[in-house]
């Protein structure tokens, strides 16, 4: 039996997903706010709908930002190796990446402001035919795995 990868992402991405998810549950609050002000001033609709999109809102704020992200830190794991980089992740739907070093053109780190704020990165790695991520590493930890991808990519190219 395959064993799974050994490596996590970095536990402040909790944090880091439930600010983004409450920025994004904001955001769309606006929806059922503006519906409530253009139902005052213009319509004469029932305020029933609104009422069900501040829940369907609430709701999905919730789900967004607070147990999506417990879910993603428990399942995503990853491992660099010598030879490939194993990554897996997901839920009820487990995907299982095995990406073979002398397939990998480019490596790369990304954040955003959310990201950033809380000292995280993305890596992401790419083939020719698709690019793969590992989300919410430490900044010093996706900067190390990055060079450590790019060298044995290298040395897996002057192998071929």
């Amino acid at each position: 039996m395959e064993k799974d990868p050994r490596e996590k992402i970095d536990p402040r991405a909790l944090k880091a997903w439930f600010f983004s998810g409450l920025i994004w549950g904001f955001l769309l609050m606006v929806i059922p706010v503006a519906y409530f002000i253009l139902n005052n001033l213009f319509w004469d609709l029932p305020m029933f709908y609104g009422w069900v999109g501040i829940g369907l809102v609430v709701l999905y704020t919730l789900w967004d930002a607070v147990i999506i992200p417990r879910l993603k830190l428990r399942f995503w794991r990853y491992e660099i190796r010598e030879d490939e980089i194993d990554i897996r992740h997901g839920v009820f739907i487990i995907r299982r990446t095995l990406i073979p070093m002398v397939r990998v053109q480019h490596v790369d780190t990304e954040h955003g402001p959310v990201m950033r704020l809380f000292g995280l990165a993305t890596l992401r790695v790419s083939t020719a035919a698709t690019s793969h991520r590992i989300p919410a590493l430490s900044r010093d930890k996706a900067a190390e795995s990055r060079g450590e991808i790019s060298a044995l990519a290298r040395v897996s190219d002057d192998d071929v």
